[in-house]
């Protein structure tokens, strides 16, 4: 897909607009409306960025995209981060649609609560769920039987498992937390092993690796503004086999919930790990 042009040839009427958008999203909240009969070219840069960033429709295969359904594990937690009870239900509903299990979202929300906490991530995404769940939620459709009860794979189950060198792993190996240890050695304890989970998974039943948790963390904390910490992540999530064209859209996945700032940070981020590289 080309960069969005308000000024190409596409038809900037409303209603052309809103058709494009229901193509691409399968499905247009009443509030959309609003906005293009107001101002039909802001909606249409809207919709033309956000179908490229959560693969709405008609973009082409490459083998270092993130797939969708990765996508909807850090769109999710970013808007259960924000409170959402309108909009996120019905990316659920998109993540049924696709295969993803409670499970998977689960996982997703455990990695993101890294940098925004549990009860805003994990303990937010069971109310989400439950919403979703609810015959009365209006929008978006439930695949047939409701929320699957087995999973469908997604390449990024398969990705970053394996680091290539012999860096810290745990959080208790860092120099704050050694600190804290000095301090309060079972507060460090409990706290690194917390976070140890969150990043690199439990057991052979983790859908997720390090390497894609990587990622999900890596969005979190750039919408905290924590580019020295995502930086420290960006590099372990490359030590894992992840590209950069991946964190960069890791990243991107939550710039319609947080804004282009997020980018901007995440870009920064990224040219720190590149810069103390090696």
């Amino acid at each position: 897909m080309s960069i969005p042009d308000a000024n190409k040839q596409d038809d900037l009427s409303p209603e052309a607009v809103l058709a494009r958008a229901a193509k691409a999203r399968g499905d247009i909240f009443p509030e959309w409306k609003t906005v293009a009969y107001a101002i039909p070219a802001t909606y249409h840069l809207i919709n033309e960025t956000g179908s490229y960033l959560h693969q709405y429709h008609g973009q082409a295969e490459a083998a270092d995209k993130l797939s969708t359904q990765m996508r909807e594990l850090i769109a999710i937690p970013a808007l259960c981060a924000k409170g959402d009870m309108r909009h996120a239900p019905n990316h659920v509903r998109r993540a049924y649609r696709l295969g993803l299990t409670n499970k998977a979202l689960f996982e997703g929300a455990t990695a993101y609560a890294i940098a925004i906490g549990w009860a805003s991530s994990i303990l937010q995404m069971s109310l989400v769920i439950a919403e979703a769940n609810n015959p009365a939620y209006p929008f978006g459709q439930l695949p047939p039987g409701g929320e699957p009860q087995e999973l469908v794979p997604f390449p990024e189950m398969n990705l970053g498992r394996r680091r290539k060198s012999a860096g810290t792993e745990s959080l208790a190996q860092t120099p704050e937390w050694r600190y804290a240890a000095a301090i309060d050695p079972e507060l460090a304890r409990r706290t690194a092993a917390w976070v140890d989970h969150c990043l690199l998974g439990d057991g052979a039943d983790a859908l997720l690796g390090p390497g894609p948790r990587a990622l999900i963390a890596i969005a979190a904390l750039c919408t905290r503004g924590e580019v020295e910490l995502a930086a420290g992540l960006i590099r372990r999530a490359y030590d894992y086999g992840m590209t950069k064209r991946n964190v960069l859209e890791a990243i991107c996945c939550v710039v319609p919930m947080t804004g282009i700032t997020t980018a901007q940070l995440g870009l920064r981020a990224m040219q720190l790990a590149d810069s103390s590289a090696g």
